[in-house]
């Protein structure tokens, strides 16, 4: 074992002590809206905040694969604090396309949290001053803005002939403004608040035209260095299926907790494991998280061995990336549902982490860029041959 496997493996290791830990700080995590500090300190000891930081800075430089893992044993303890460092992860790889010198002080500690939100309608703008920049506008559902200490965002520039150009900023988090709007019924502790920037003065190192970043391969700042040169697109939805599969874990783990001792309402079932529809049930159940897993394995290599070849993926792998880790998705969340519904009334209470995992699942599977009809418009659309036509 490399230095770096042994590395990663003790980050791993460490995550999965804790999930005790994150599961019983669930239900104050949804009541108090963000993520309580013990996560967070728990989660920064473990290593996870070093995962996509570059070796040269102190960082693990971890795949996508292995942020998957992580990601997943985060999940089945909290999704919220799971999804939170999902965005936090994967802002951070995207900042790593900035110049060198921008990364030097991101990276002046190799344990960071970058929030980030690069949304297809653009809210903000840059203007030009001397030396660099003026952002102003708003960016709303920034997930982890409250406990970020950068903020990644895009803006529109106006060029001299009066084209449009956008662009990609990175910005200490303690320069924007909070909105208290976050009042979800589902992934509730994830703080993702509007956050408006009001003249906020932004060096010129610090911006960056944002396709370099969305892009991959020999686009990035670093041509030379392929191997996490992933598209950003592709590499945020599949990275995105760690936290998934770790929400339907965890869902099974509490299902089954609860199981020894319950039996059918208003029946003659006194042990709920023995009717065959509960088996039929679990079964299901866990069928569909190592599918969800298996198409996950096989997204997180083709992406990984692209980036180690420094070869962009092409429109029909794209296409695959993005259906085969939406539909990962979609089994995960049927296999949350399936557990929630076999739960009965008590599943309810607000007490039962069970129903937290449901709801935020739920609200989870909504995300635009992770959407199951969205991305299988754009897997068929690449199996017939046509362009994409959609952000990202």
């Amino acid at each position: 074992m490399t230095t770096a496997e042994k590395e990663f493996v003790d980050v791993l290791d460490a995550v999965k002590s804790i999930v005790p830990t994150l599961r019983e700080n669930g239900q104050l995590a949804e009541q108090q809206r963000w993520i309580p500090d013990e996560n967070l300190q728990l989660l920064d000891k473990a290593g996870v905040f070093r995962l996509v930081t570059e070796r040269r800075h102190g960082g693990l430089d971890a795949s996508i694969a292995q942020q998957c893992a992580v990601l997943a044993e985060i999940g089945r303890g909290c999704p919220s604090t799971a999804w939170v460092s999902t965005v936090w992860l994967a802002s951070s790889w995207v900042a790593r396309g900035h110049s060198a010198q921008a990364k030097e002080e991101i990276w002046s500690t190799p344990s960071v949290r970058v929030s980030g939100v690069f949304s297809p309608f653009p809210t903000a703008t840059l203007t030009p001053v001397d030396g660099g920049y003026l952002l102003n506008g708003f960016w709303k559902f920034n997930t982890g803005c409250r406990g970020a200490d950068w903020n990644g965002m895009s803006a529109t520039l106006t060029l001299p002939d009066g084209t449009t150009e956008e662009m990609a900023t990175i910005v200490p988090i303690g320069e924007f403004e909070f909105a208290d709007d976050w009042n979800v019924s589902s992934v509730a502790a994830t703080g993702s608040s509007t956050t408006t920037a009001k003249d906020i003065f932004v060096p010129a190192h610090r911006v960056q035209k944002l396709h370099v970043l969305l892009e991959g391969a020999d686009s990035r700042s670093e041509p030379g260095k392929t191997d996490r040169n992933y598209s950003l697109g592709e590499f945020a939805v599949a990275q995105a299926v760690g936290t998934f599969i770790g929400i339907a874990k965890g869902a099974l783990e509490l299902f089954m907790e609860r199981l020894p001792g319950r039996g059918i309402a208003y029946t003659a079932w006194t042990e709920q494991s023995k009717h065959p529809f509960t088996q039929i049930q679990v079964g299901t159940v866990s069928a569909k998280i190592a599918a969800a897993e298996g198409l996950s394995a096989g997204v997180n290599e083709l992406v990984q061995r692209r980036a180690d070849e420094g070869v962009e993926l092409t429109a029909l792998e794209k296409g695959k990336v993005r259906g085969d880790s939406a539909y990962a998705m979609q089994l995960a969340r049927e296999a949350v549902e399936i557990l929630y519904n076999a739960s009965g009334a008590t599943g309810i209470q607000l007490s039962v982490p069970l129903q937290r995992f449901h709801r935020d699942i739920q609200g989870l599977s909504l995300h635009g860029l992770g959407l199951l009809s969205t991305n299988m418009e754009i897997y068929g659309r690449a199996v017939l041959g046509l362009d994409a036509d959609g952000a990202f």
